[in-house]
Order: structure tokens, then sequence, then C-alpha cells
């Protein structure tokens, strides 16, 4: 790849954060980490309450991706074949034989909206997680690839858990990234109702195609980690971990720590933040920044640290007090 096509797409990821700005206002953090999650190849769960523009973003990304965008609506009776696709019997008008068809579900599209997942029974989410990680499909026991780039953007709602199916631990951790969707500033909010009580509406351009896609996620893996920082991230995710040797407040607080795909997943997105900032090589602050996202869902906290309303971004916030420290 030429130094004018590298400097030309970084250009374009600065202009696709500014077309979703047009229509989401603030939560520049989570658009942010939903860019580095698309260029790092991975996979979104999106947890916030109702209301908070949720859908709005995803549909609104896809716009500004020139991308097919399909949203899946997850509820307790949505089956495997709803997502999936199902075969129909055809018949040749010509020779009046006829054979099964396979007709694609809303599965085949580029961007997918899993909306609140955990409202959908353990096989449908069984079905989309094979589709997350293998970038396929199977049906009455063929295999169909998805075209690609393939990003998931999975939603839950953190107040409603009647009626729901959480996701497994080995679920959660297909995700790179889970992302906390919280409330808007007082500037923000009065902004919100400007925009979107009045008779103007924002028009979303198409900035990047789907190939221009696959080059940036290319591009990404090409981006410059010091070993110093790998080893950084290897003491980061062993430091989580419950055991001898560890920090006295990780043997209190937790019950499982990372393991090493989220090393894997921290210096991925690592390098997708240093990129979309317009660097080539990523800093210390780019693997403290993506820790959380990172880590959100795969420590997992023990009763102790429940009772005292410890979480884990608490936790990541400690490691990078101890371990960033040292580095600096």
């Amino acid at each position: 790849m030429s130094e004018t096509m590298v400097t030309e797409l970084v250009s374009r990821l600065s202009l696709l954060k500014k077309e979703i700005q047009k229509v989401i206002v603030g939560q520049d953090d989570v658009i942010d980490e939903i860019l580095v999650a698309l260029m790092a190849g991975g996979h979104c769960l999106l947890e916030g309450v109702p209301g908070l523009a949720k859908t709005l973003l995803v549909r609104t990304m896809a716009q500004a991706l020139d991308l097919p965008f399909r949203r899946i609506q997850f509820t307790p009776d949505l089956m495997p074949a709803d997502i999936i696709g199902t075969e129909i019997l055809e018949e040749d008008k010509e020779t009046g034989k006829r054979h099964f068809k396979f007709i694609n579900g809303p599965l085949f599209a580029n961007i997918i909206l899993a909306d609140e997942i955990n409202r959908t029974p353990p096989k449908t989410q069984s079905a989309l997680l094979e589709a997350m990680q293998e970038f396929e499909v199977t049906y009455a026991g063929k295999t169909y690839p998805l075209d690609k780039p393939f990003f998931i953007l999975a939603t839950q709602n953190p107040i409603e858990q009647a009626g729901t199916y959480p996701l497994p631990e080995a679920q959660l951790d297909r995700f790179l990234l889970y992302i906390k969707i919280g409330y808007p500033s007082a500037n923000e909010e009065i902004q919100i109702l400007r925009n979107t009580t009045g008779t103007k509406k924002e028009h979303v351009k198409s900035i990047i195609g789907g190939s221009e896609i696959q080059h940036i996620q290319q591009l990404v893996r090409e981006v410059e980690i010091s070993d110093q920082l790998v080893k950084y991230v290897s003491e980061f995710v062993r430091a989580t971990r419950p055991g001898d040797g560890a920090p006295p407040y990780v043997n209190k607080w937790v019950q499982w720590g990372a393991g090493p795909r989220a090393g894997q997943a921290l210096i991925l997105t690592a390098k997708a933040r240093a990129l979309l900032q317009g660097r080539f090589a990523a800093i210390p602050d780019d693997i403290n920044q993506m820790a959380f996202p990172v880590l959100r869902h795969r420590v997992l906290m023990n009763f102790a640290a429940e009772s005292e309303k410890i979480t884990s971004d608490d936790l990541t916030k400690e490691l990078i007090n101890i371990l960033g420290s040292k580095l600096a």
C-alpha cells in the first residue's frame, strides 16, 4: 500500500467521525470505541438505558460507511433460522423438478444491529456466535460465507432483566469491546432537544466503502508497537488473575481474570486507536484508554466486590495507576 493511499485512508477516518457527529450529539468516546472495533475487525456490545440513541448511532454509522445494514430485534421467540435464513422448496418450471433453495436471513449484511441480544434464548445466541467468530453460518449441513467486512453491534438494556437470557462469559468474550453509553451532559441534552424537535434533518454522506474498510483493517495490524508496550500488556492482563503473586486487591475482588484473548484485543485496539488519531505507532495512553472496554466483560468480579460496588472498571483504574507508573 502506497504512502499516498495510507494518508488518504487515515484522513477518511476523521471525515467518517465528523459525518457521524452531524447526527449524534456528544458520545465522542463511544463513537471512537465503535470505530476502533470496526478498524480492528471485531464486534461490540453496547449497554445503555433506553433513549440514548444506540440504534440511531449504528444506523448513522452504516449510512456513513456505505454498507448494507440490517437491524434484528431479538425476542424470546426468535429462532436461529430467523436470523440465518431457511430453505424453501422450489420447482423448476422447465423440467418440473423440485429442489431446495437457501434464502439468506438478515445476518447476510455487512453491519448488523442485534437489538436487545439478551432477550433471545441461548440457541439463537449461539447461532449469532458462530457468525461472529467464523464469519460464516451453517444450515442443513451446508456452510455459507458472510460478506466482509462483517460487523455486529449488539445492545442490551441494563435495567430490564425480567424475561432475559444473560450472555454467558464465553460468548461475552467474543465481543472485542464492551461499551457503556451514559447520559448526555446538560449542554448536549439541550442541543439534542433542539436538533430532534424541529424540521431540519441532517443528510449523512457515504465516506468509506467496504473495500476501504478492509484495507484499514489490514493497515491496523501494521501499526508499530514497542516490545516494552507488548510486555506492559502482558503484565496488565496477567495482573487481573487471582493467585500467587497477584496484587492483594485482585485476590480480594476478582473471581476470574482475563485470558490471552484480552491481551490480543488490547494490542489490536490500541493500534486502531493510534491510527484513528493519525499516528502509526501505539503509545501507553492507547493501551490505558482501551483497557476499560476490553477488560470490562473479561474480568469476573466476586461477591465481595459486588457488595462493595466495586466494578471491573475500578480494578482496571487501579492497575493503570500501579503498572502505568512503572511504565512511565
